[in-house]
């Protein structure tokens, strides 16, 4: 059947329609985020799909309202805020077809109290190729049966913070912020603009049919040095580029190039985060300044995080050291919107360099996502967070609680 809908213009009308309402970072997101809704159409031509994530540092960055954008112009669209493992590969099975995923709050999934998460996580790492599936029991009170249900599907994702590494290699990244004042959209009106949405869902189901067999055989050429596991995630977004045609095919390698490497610049700025959120909830537990170096102590000793495996401009500078601490602090401000130094911190007879809680209140606020079904705290709460039936303020590090009851005293002899 000859193919009479311009693919390329139909794509030109659904980035459109996006810019509308989203702000995005850069021109390579409308690209990116255009090609994903419509290889969501193709799922069933395709052998692996892309996730795509957008991310902030904060709130009130249009993360939200891009998926309100997508779920209007994709396939059996489903949002979620918060679902089970077994929710999920239920929902995928269902007869009603292979549905697109929006999972809006992702943060709160893997936040710190939320256990990790690992079966919502193994089905975010597993269904983004063709096949995938989880042996999971069915049935009722003793009469439970074993049975394979399948993952594979397309998922868009929102959230504050970052991801684990995991899903994020699988993932079209799109790193958020926050409008500037020069940068207007318009406001979102779903009574009135989600039918002009679902027209356009339409009119991408009907080209996507009359591509699908063109799509189940592509073969993409990849930019130079996209290999492995991000030519897995932009294969399937390529495959659509190069079948609408026009400039389509030239703008997505540009995107392609852009986006993962602008990936790869930003662990930088999600390990700050990372940095941020371990220092709130794990080093500065009822002590309102430490030592650098008993900062650093505390955090290699985190069996879970990267302290102590890390590269820095190609170079590796592991463990952790107070030099790359510092940069790592200073891409964020305190309070009075000068960046974050180490100061001077009196300890007995000494003065060694350290950091206050209060000069980092401000980042906390900003970028570290909130405890999940906990209301907001303060950041430099003196009650310190409990893990495993212990407080870290007891088990995290003995050079902490040198500091502590030494700054204890110090405070006693001067009242």
């Amino acid at each position: 059947m000859t193919n009479l809908i311009n693919g390329a213009a139909l794509l030109d009308e659904v980035e459109a329609f996006h810019r509308r309402f989203n702000v995005f970072p850069t021109e390579h997101a409308y690209v990116a985020v255009t090609l994903w809704d419509a290889h969501a159409h193709l799922i069933d031509a395709l052998d692996g799909t892309a996730r795509i994530a957008f991310l902030s540092p904060e709130p009130g960055s249009g993360k939200s309202r891009a998926l309100e954008i997508i779920e209007t112009l994709t396939p059996r669209s489903a949002t979620t805020v918060n679902a089970s493992a077994n929710a999920l590969f239920r929902l995928v099975a269902a007869d009603a077809g292979t549905p697109t995923l929006l999972f809006d709050e992702i943060d709160t999934v893997f936040g710190p109290k939320a256990g990790g998460n690992e079966e919502v996580r193994g089905f975010l790492n597993s269904g983004y190729r063709r096949g995938a599936k989880s042996l999971r029991c069915v049935g009722e009170g003793s009469e439970q049966k074993a049975g394979f249900f399948p993952s594979f599907c397309a998922v868009a994702m929102a959230g504050l913070g970052s991801l684990p590494d995991t899903i994020l290699t699988r993932s079209v990244i799109i790193r958020m912020r926050k409008k500037a004042p020069n940068e207007k959209c318009e406001p979102y009106r779903r009574r009135i603009h989600e039918k002009q949405g679902h027209a356009l869902r339409d009119r991408l189901a009907e080209w996507t049919d009359t591509i699908h067999d063109e799509i189940a055989e592509a073969w993409p050429e990849m930019p130079e040095g996209v290999t492995d596991r991000p030519a897995d995630v932009w294969e399937p977004l390529l495959a659509v580029a190069d079948a609408a045609g026009g400039h389509w095919p030239e703008r997505a390698r540009a995107a392609c190039v852009a986006l993962i490497k602008a990936a790869s610049e930003g662990d930088q700025a999600s390990l700050g985060v990372k940095l941020l959120t371990d220092l709130r909830d794990r080093v500065f537990c009822g002590v309102d300044r430490m030592p650098t170096a008993a900062i650093l102590e505390v955090l290699l000793q985190l069996d879970d995080a990267p302290w102590s495996d890390l590269s820095e401009d190609g170079q590796s500078i592991k463990p952790l050291t107070a030099r790359a601490l510092s940069k790592l602090l200073s891409q964020y401000v305190r309070p009075d919107n000068s960046p974050i130094k180490p100061r001077g911190i009196r300890v007995g007879s000494t003065t060694p360099k350290g950091y206050y809680a209060e000069d980092l209140s401000d980042a906390w606020a900003r970028y570290c996502p909130p405890d999940p079904g906990e209301s907001a705290t303060s950041a430099t709460s003196a009650t310190p967070q409990v893990n495993g039936g212990e407080s870290v303020a007891e088990g995290a590090s003995e050079s902490r609680h040198m500091f502590a009851e030494t700054d204890t005293r110090q405070l006693r002899i001067a009242g």
